[in-house]
């Protein structure tokens, strides 16, 4: 009677070429990335800063050299730009958002582009504070918005384009 041989190896499935799983010796490797993704604003606020590096190195000439370079469009590349006119502390907290797990981002890009258009620091961080949730707002920071959003009424109401003829 012909003596069984039985071998043991410990082996793991790795991705090849085009999808196909393959064997490998040994066990797997250890995968030490955080569970979940880098929120899209984060990446932007990130890209916009090697954007600004890429220019001020002489790497590239100027935006629309990164517009072409990239495929989009300049206007978007303007949209990324303009979240270095953040106030620093905004910036700061952009770059360290938590993960997302799963579902949409927190904050929504369209509502820091609005951020962006406001030139003063301090409305920004009051506009900052209101959306997102757990940040604390100092003493007078609730008052400020309403008087932005008059600021925005008068010039609205002193511009004889605004109104319908």
């Amino acid at each position: 009677m012909p003596e069984q041989l039985t071998v043991t190896r410990q082996i793991h499935f790795s991705m090849a070429n085009r999808g196909k799983r393959q064997i490998e010796p040994g066990p797997a490797p250890v995968r030490d990335t955080p569970a979940g993704r880098v929120p899209r604003i984060s990446r932007l606020m990130a890209l916009a800063i090697h954007f600004d590096g890429l220019i001020a190195s002489g790497g590239v000439r100027d935006q629309a050299d990164i517009a072409r370079l990239g495929h989009v469009s300049r206007a978007r590349v303007t949209q990324i730009m303009n979240l270095l006119h953040l106030a620093p502390d905004i910036q700061e907290d952009l770059l360290h958002l938590p993960r997302v797990a799963h579902g949409k981002d927190p904050i929504p890009e369209r509502q820091v582009r609005a951020i962006t258009a406001i030139p003063e620091w301090w409305f920004q961080q009051t506009a900052w504070r209101s959306l997102v949730p757990g940040k604390v707002i100092p003493a007078g920071g609730a008052r400020t918005m309403p008087i932005m959003a008059g600021r925005a009424r008068q010039a609205r109401d002193c511009n004889p384009r605004s109104h319908k003829l």
